[in-house]
């Protein structure tokens, strides 16, 4: 008898990429946030900056990928629809991140003082542990749904 091979699946192999790439711009943000920032905070800022706007793209990536009319939520709803309220609170999830970071570009795009820059960090750690949080139930959805470690992406 022949073993049985699986082709892997494109979309999972997707969002192991979109993943991968998601928590680079989450590393390179979090380098950001805790650059030196007294006497040049305008430096500070534009690096805030891009690392942000690059984290954006990079999310708005993976909201396609997961919530897409060819997106991965839909797959898991019909292969398990007992994970529909996971799946809900994952996409509630990208509509708070998306207003964090629109909150935090609008923040950084403006003259600032030392304690914008605190103001700034704050947010933006906060952010950062609701992206880890999302990020380790989307596994967990993952493998609820499938049984397919996604893996820790480095």
């Amino acid at each position: 008898m022949e073993p049985v091979v699986f082709a892997p699946d494109p979309g999972l192999d997707t969002l192991r990429r979109v993943r991968a790439e998601l928590c680079e711009s989450m590393a390179t943000l979090e380098q950001a946030l805790a650059a030196p920032a007294p006497g040049r905070v305008g430096e500070w800022a534009e690096r805030v900056n891009a690392a942000l706007v690059e984290f954006s793209a990079e999310f708005n990536e993976h909201v396609a990928v997961t919530e897409g009319a060819e997106g991965l939520h839909g797959d898991v709803l019909e292969t398990a629809p007992r994970l529909s309220k996971a799946v809900e609170r994952l996409i509630g999830e990208h509509a708070v991140i998306v207003d964090l970071v629109g909150d935090l570009l609008t923040r950084v795009n403006h003259p600032l003082s030392d304690s914008d820059v605190v103001t700034i960090r704050d947010r933006g750690t906060d952010l950062l542990g609701l992206l880890a949080r999302h990020r380790q139930r989307g596994a967990d959805l993952i493998y609820e749904a499938y049984e397919v470690d996604l893996g820790g992406e480095t």
